[in-house]
């Protein structure tokens, strides 16, 4: 009625049992395509040196540290910028906080100024944090999804008097 299992018992060797198996990283298919993998640790943040000049948009799912010069927009999971930093454009990120220069519009769901930020620019955030000192001139306005691209766009600038002849 019920058979004694056979997995813990010796038995005879197969010829696939002898040959040695090669690592399994699921880095590759059998073709040779390269197949991501999710990391399995945190990854540290990048962080741009304050020597350094970036002229162009950065993006990313990580973290960013910026200790120099961006010239560009920037999106990325969390953004420090550094009390050496200035950012000349837009910045979204999950988590943002500002030691530095930022002359552009900054959305984040946390978005924190310290004492050193100086921000020039509109805010819309989840919610703020500004010190006492930090110098901000801009507006700021509170959403709940601060990083829909969905942004209430603003008003055209009049036009020249151009009437229809």
């Amino acid at each position: 009625m019920f058979s004694k299992s056979k997995i813990n018992e010796p038995g005879p060797k197969t010829a696939d049992a002898d040959k040695p198996k090669a690592p399994e990283t699921g880095l590759t298919r059998p073709g040779g395509d390269f197949v991501p993998t999710a990391p399995r640790t945190k990854v540290a943040a990048s962080v741009l040196s304050s020597d350094l000049t970036v002229v162009g948009n950065l993006k990313t799912t990580g973290d960013i540290q910026v200790e120099g010069v961006v010239e560009g927009d920037i999106r990325a999971h969390l953004l420090t910028v550094g009390e050496t930093a200035t950012i000349k454009g837009e910045i979204v990120a999950d988590d943002i906080v500002v030691n530095g220069r930022v002359v552009g519009r900054v959305r984040g769901l946390k978005v924190r100024l310290t004492s050193t930020a100086r921000v020039e620019g509109d805010i819309i955030h989840k919610t703020i944090a500004i010190e006492s000192g930090a110098h901000f001139e801009g507006s700021v306005q509170r959403q709940d999804d601060p990083l829909s691209t969905g942004v209430t766009p603003k008003l055209a600038p009049p036009m020249p008097n151009s009437i229809p002849e």
